[in-house]
């Protein structure tokens, strides 16, 4: 039996190797994330989730797991995902400064042609940013391949000022709802 995280996230797959998770394999999804249109952030994350692993199966043998996830922070009605440009970041980063947001991962777990899907959120509360600071963080690039343009387990930490709810789901990958979701298809990772 093969893990297959249909994600080219490294911090996803950091998780899964902090995890012990042997016969690890990664197959990114390539098929253009289409939202859902008027979705709910838990529906989206789950339907962006499921999109990839019902993409990476074709890949995948009998037996194997397929791990996918999608990650949003949402935000006073909206998505914010990866940002598109620099000056996009430091929007986001704007907005979301002296405030509360949330942090939306969507999982699936496929196997043997069952499909299991599942959410998480979490709330992240960021102090009051500086320009200069939001120029800073931004020049050094640690926000672009991020969802909501912030590392919370890099740099973005100095932003956050408390968490409620699962920290690695603010990572990308929601542990604990994870092994729920994996034990539900046989699988125990301890």
């Amino acid at each position: 039996m093969n893990f297959i995280l249909a994600s080219g996230s490294p911090r996803r797959k950091e998780l899964m190797e902090m995890l012990g998770v042997k016969n690890l394999k990664i197959i990114p999804a390539k098929g253009e994330e289409i939202p859902p249109a008027g979705a709910e952030p838990q529906e989206l994350v789950m339907a962006l989730a499921a999109a990839k692993a019902e993409e990476v199966a074709a890949y995948a043998e009998e037996g194997d797991v397929i791990v996918a996830a999608d990650t949003i922070v949402w935000f006073e009605g909206e998505a914010f995902g990866k940002p598109h440009s620099e000056e996009h970041a430091k929007e986001m980063l704007r907005r979301l400064s002296g405030s509360t947001h949330h942090v939306y991962t969507g999982v699936a777990v496929l196997r043997g042609g069952v499909e299991r899907l599942g959410y998480e959120c979490t709330a992240v509360h960021f102090r009051t940013l500086s320009e200069e600071e939001i120029g800073r963080y931004v020049q050094n690039g640690e926000p672009m391949d991020k969802a909501g343009a912030y590392g919370a387990q890099g740099l973005g930490a100095l932003f956050v000022r408390g968490i409620e709810g699962d920290f690695f789901n603010v990572m990308g990958l929601p542990l604990c709802r994870l092994d729920a979701m994996l034990k539900e298809q046989g699988v125990g990772l301890l």
